[in-house]
């Protein structure tokens, strides 16, 4: 499975940007997607996260990080393993590499996988 995520780039502080990932890949049955910010100079930190249940068209409920609950909003496609992340009110404290994440399973298997995106850059300026 590979992670593709883009969106990220230059912002000033109190606006907007959105991001978006598509796993890409057979075999696997994704799960749950989440989104993790790198700061600079800091360690990763998990924001988002929504789960697929079992029905594969709905989608579980979001868990978000709590610097960033109530600006951000996680969403994914029904039936796509796509994900975005809604960024509203950004500032500085939000600047850092942002990677996607998904969790899957191969068909008829429990184990779970983890995968990983490139990172794609957010830069907030003040």
């Amino acid at each position: 499975v590979q992670l593709q995520a883009s969106g990220g780039g230059l912002v000033q502080a109190g606006g907007s940007l959105s991001l978006h990932c598509a796993a890409s890949g057979s075999g696997f049955i994704i799960d749950d997607m989440s989104w993790y910010r790198l700061p600079p100079g800091g360690s990763r930190e998990l924001l988002a996260s929504r789960e697929m249940v079992a029905t594969f068209t709905r989608y579980g409920i979001a868990n978000y990080g709590n610097s960033v609950a109530g600006r951000f909003t996680i969403s994914r496609d029904p039936g796509k393993n796509t994900v975005h992340l809604q960024m509203t009110s950004l500032n500085s404290e939000d600047t850092g590499v942002y990677y996607c994440q998904a969790v899957g399973r191969r068909y008829g298997r429990s184990y779970e996988h983890t995968f990983w995106g490139q990172g794609t850059e957010v830069t907030v300026s003040s």
